[in-house]
């Protein structure tokens, strides 16, 4: 293939025509009118060989296949790698009905297989329980074996110390000198008393407040607690105790502690009913004074019994 000169073939202008560059020619009609549709621009034109021959398949050019590879080599499809973006976040989805069903019959099957096993575990074991114990226990079976009774713990109070001696006998002289010892406190909510108790019976302690007789019981102690007092002379502390009834509390205040006694009686004796003064089995307390007030003639006698220590 020639070129033909035109008047576009000279280089920018000048009478120098344009030489041929292998693959860079092109078809220009002689006016030119076809450099931009033929895909190269008429700047461009001026820098490349151009040709007025007609391309090929035209009339009057050659179409073997030789010469299109040659003008026209196949361009290798390049695959371009779109650039990779972010990590998107896969969307849970909702399992389809055959799914569902499907899980729902392995749930229900489980269960019943659970239930079957756990039934035939129950048997074994009451299996287990109703047989005969062998050896050298007795063949029974665990059920009919006596079951020992609950046991209960039941606090009780303190029991009273026992009483350590016996009451000594009246005195002699009942005006003889004696040392004057408080021991304590008498309280009878009765008859609003509330007065010191002292150790001994002779006139000259009693004169004082009620005497507790020498050997007896201490209060809080197992025994007969003997307290003698006056009702009308002194400090008269007795002087009511005919008042007091079945139920009424008399309360000895000790130092290590506040013992408490119900009134259970009353009597009258005579002055050589020295009886009255006895230990007795359980912690009791007997109080006795002259009677009837202002006379020596009778003695009044209130017992008690222990209730408790406070």
């Amino acid at each position: 293939m020639t070129a033909t000169p035109s008047r576009c073939s000279t280089w920018r202008g000048t009478d120098r025509p344009i030489a041929a560059i292998g693959e860079n020619r092109t078809f220009v009609p002689p006016d030119c009118s076809s450099v931009a549709a033929a895909g190269v621009s008429g700047v461009k034109a001026k820098t490349w060989s151009v040709s007025t021959s007609p391309p090929p398949g035209e009339p009057g050019q050659s179409t073997s296949p030789e010469l299109l590879y040659a003008l026209f080599p196949p361009v290798e499809p390049t695959t371009a790698t779109a650039p990779a973006g972010p990590a998107r976040r896969r969307r849970w989805r909702v399992p389809s009905v055959p799914v569902l069903a499907a899980l729902i019959v392995v749930v229900l099957l489980s269960g019943l297989l659970a239930v079957v096993d756990h039934g035939s575990t129950g048997a074994a074991a009451a299996a287990v329980v109703d047989s005969p114990i062998s050896g050298s226990t007795a063949d029974q079976p665990f059920a009919e074996l006596p079951i020992p009774p609950p046991t209960t713990t039941t606090t009780l109070p303190p029991a009273p110390a026992a009483q350590p001696t016996k009451p000594i006998a009246p005195p002699a002289d009942p005006t003889a000198p004696a040392p004057v010892v408080k021991i304590g406190e008498i309280r009878i909510p009765k008859i609003g008393l509330v007065h010191p108790i002292y150790e001994g019976i002779t006139l000259t302690v009693i004169d004082h407040g009620p005497g507790h007789w020498p050997g007896s019981a201490l209060p809080g102690q197992i025994g007969n607690a003997v307290f003698a007092g006056h009702r009308v002379t002194h400090t008269h502390p007795f002087r009511n105790i005919d008042k007091l009834v079945p139920g009424d509390l008399i309360q000895f205040v000790m130092p290590d502690g506040t013992y408490t006694y119900k009134m259970t009686a009353q009597q009258i004796v005579n002055p050589s009913d020295t009886w009255i003064v006895n230990p007795t089995p359980d912690a009791t307390v007997t109080l006795f004074a002259c009677h009837p007030p202002g006379s020596a003639a009778h003695r009044i006698v209130v017992r008690g019994v222990y209730v408790g220590k406070s």
